[in-house]
């Protein structure tokens, strides 16, 4: 055999080998492609089913908050402020005489402005102009507290004492009692949420296998109960004032996957 026949062999042998890796290395990138395809496939043959949750309870309120205020009327600003002050800082101690701390009391508002009297006309034109007769101050303040049964005897006390306005008195929850139901009531929403898909789906044929997603949503709870206008009521001392249950309620949203059963 010729050295140029042997040179030809040669290179139709590497040839052969190059195509034979690259079909090989060819066939393997395509399985591998086929695979990273699955999951896709997967995912678009997943069963899902929607559900809502809720979940509800009558819960008794450990918070009352009693609102008043003092509204004085004085020629100046000052005359108006010092007469407020006086008649706040004694409300302040009445408070404190019955067992309501310092903590438990906050200011909601104060304010001072100028009163006109509109209705008087000029001796001359007869046209109405405004005249400064005075400064009106107004100081707002509420007490917050877990002693329920003091409610009257609070709104009582503050009116005695010098309080010409009873704004409102209203019952709500405490931080820690709003987050112990949230906790007790999101559980209780989510297993009604699995019951009610799981009846949806049972008739179908199909049974839950795991959850897709869950969306939670605000506790919800209703707005406090208020006796706004309170000194209609204040003829008598002790004026009975009663707490009554909220019904609270928390829902939540979850997606469950299925299959055939």
């Amino acid at each position: 055999m010729t050295t140029r026949k042997k040179t030809m062999l040669v290179t139709l042998a590497a040839i052969l080998i190059v195509s034979t890796a690259m079909f090989v290395s060819f066939e393997m990138s395509q399985k591998e492609a086929d695979g990273q395809q699955v999951p896709a496939i997967a995912a678009s043959q997943e069963r899902t089913v929607s559900s809502t949750g809720s979940a509800t309870a009558s819960v008794l309120p450990d918070l009352v908050t009693v609102q008043f205020g003092v509204d004085t009327q004085a020629k100046t600003a000052q005359d108006s402020i010092s007469s407020n002050s006086q008649m706040m800082n004694a409300i302040v101690n009445a408070l404190e005489n019955i067992g309501i701390s310092k903590d438990e009391i906050s200011t909601a508002d104060f304010s001072i402005y100028p009163v006109y009297n509109d209705s008087i006309p000029d001796q001359t034109t007869g046209i109405h102009k405004s005249e400064l007769i005075g400064y009106q101050t107004s100081n707002t303040l509420y007490v917050k507290t877990t002693k329920l049964s003091m409610a009257g005897n609070i709104t009582d006390t503050a009116v005695s004492a010098g309080a010409n306005r009873v704004d409102n008195i209203s019952f709500s929850l405490s931080p820690e009692k709003e987050q112990s139901m949230q906790d007790d009531l999101l559980d209780k929403a989510v297993l009604n949420a699995k019951s009610r898909a799981e009846k949806a789906i049972d008739p179908l044929g199909q049974k839950i296998i795991g959850v897709k997603t869950v969306s939670l949503s605000e506790f919800n709870a209703p707005p406090p109960p208020i006796y706004p206008g309170a000194m209609s009521a204040m003829v008598d001392r002790s004026t009975p004032i009663f707490s009554s249950n909220q019904q609270v309620t928390t829902t939540v949203s979850v997606i469950f996957l299925i299959e055939d059963q």
